[in-house]
């Protein structure tokens, strides 16, 4: 059996499955995430050697420090995907949800109906933890999923879906709702692209190289973002010290993943003061700084920008800082620059606050929090699918509703249109 034959084979029975997993109780999705979590701790052991073989692998063909990060599990790593998918549990069960019940003049009633979107396919490099994620929000929002990570953690994959599938078995779902593509080959991802009568959406994530080859060849409609180019505006009326905290914290707290901070934008009228203190503190902890002539002024070991850093996402300990004139000049460079993922403003003004929610018009924007809050989990939607900045059909972290779409319903007495 070919390649192509055999992905066509999966997702045909993910599309069988698929109708089963529509017409599950609440009770019975929730039973199975609780199984799954329990047995992943039970069993991490055993996942966390198939990951080493990953990890051994990942460094011989000298991957980076960011993607070694992202492909490592341990047993706190563990524990948090377990309780991740405890989180999704416990959330409220869309399907089934009815919306906007309207009476017409005809004495009609209609409304909306969330209903599961049917077969996911997600296409994810060094992730595993994705493995987990994608399958509990797919499955408790009723769709089935199939799953498509790199070859750097496909042993680690391996033995997430043999535990995520001994966990669907002991709870009476049938595994065909969640496939694991045993092959990395190119060719894989290209025959999974093709499978519009079967999956009827395609989320990538990883980096852009990744997504924009999905986007390439992709016959079915893609959920995505190419990155994540995240600001901060220090605005004239910022506290200093908050100032500092915040950015230290979403530059360095994990500066691999795609909600870190990668330019800071600094009002002209509190940089003597606010640049040297938060200049210090980032130095302090390793992050190299690139900055504008301006900035470079109170600087010393700074390094001048390039033109190429403004639209960068580094995944690393480097930031692009410049001073700017303005809220309306810090708006701009955002709009230029920007990848519409995360922005906030750092300020005491609150007509400034206002106005930079109103006109910043990325996935999450922020007002004195860290660009690190824009997680599904950290904004109370459970685990997440991913960060979309497509703003059709979903914009920001997505979790278990935009995993979902609405059909419209409509109730009668008889009525007949005239």
């Amino acid at each position: 059996m070919t390649i192509s034959e055999q992905i066509t084979s999966i997702a045909q029975r993910a599309r069988d499955a698929s109708t089963i997993m529509a017409k599950l109780s609440t009770n019975q999705k929730n039973t199975m995430l609780h199984a799954m979590a329990d047995l992943l701790e039970a069993e991490s052991a055993f996942i966390i050697t198939a990951n080493a073989h990953d990890l051994d692998s990942g460094k011989e063909k000298g991957l980076s420090e960011a993607m070694i990060d992202r492909l490592m599990l341990n047993k706190d790593r563990i524990a948090g995907i377990a309780a991740s998918l405890r989180e999704v549990a416990a959330l409220p069960d869309p399907v089934g949800e009815i919306t906007s019940m309207n009476k017409r003049p005809s004495g009609i009633q209609v409304g909306r109906m969330r209903i599961p979107l049917g077969v996911i396919g997600i296409v994810y490099e060094a992730r595993p933890n994705v493995t987990a994620d994608a399958a509990a929000l797919c499955l408790k929002a009723g769709n089935a999923v199939i799953l498509r990570g790199g070859s750097e953690a496909i042993h680690s994959n391996k033995a997430l879906a043999d535990i995520l599938h001994r966990a669907m078995r002991s709870s009476g779902i049938p595994t065909e709702a969640l496939a694991l593509v045993p092959m990395t080959d190119r060719e894989g991802v290209l025959a999974m692209l093709q499978q519009e009568e079967s999956i009827d959406l395609i989320i990538p994530r990883g980096g852009e190289s990744l997504i924009r080859f999905v986007v390439q060849h992709s016959r079915i409609p893609v959920i995505k973002h190419y990155k994540g180019v995240c600001h901060a505006f220090i605005d004239a009326s910022a506290d200093a010290a908050m100032a500092t905290e915040i950015i230290v914290n979403g530059k360095t707290q994990r500066p691999g993943v795609c909600n870190a901070l990668e330019t800071v934008l600094i009002h002209r009228d509190v940089a003597e003061t606010v640049v040297p203190i938060l200049a210090n503190a980032l130095l302090q902890r390793g992050v190299e700084l690139r900055g504008d002539e301006e900035f470079c002024q109170f600087v010393s070991t700074a390094k001048q920008a390039k033109d190429e850093d403004w639209d960068a996402e580094y995944l690393a300990l480097i930031l692009s800082c410049k001073i700017v004139g303005s809220i309306d000049e810090a708006i701009g460079h955002i709009e230029r620059h920007g990848s519409l993922h995360s922005e906030v403003i750092i300020t005491n003004d609150y007509t400034n606050a206002q106005r930079f929610i109103r006109e910043v018009n990325s996935s999450c924007v922020l007002v004195n929090a860290s660009t690190r809050f824009n997680d599904g989990g950290q904004l109370g939607l459970g685990a997440e699918i991913g960060i979309s900045t497509t703003k059709l059909h979903s914009f920001g972290p997505m979790g278990l509703e935009d995993l979902t779409t609405r059909k419209y319903i409509v109730f009668g007495e008889g009525q007949v249109r005239g």
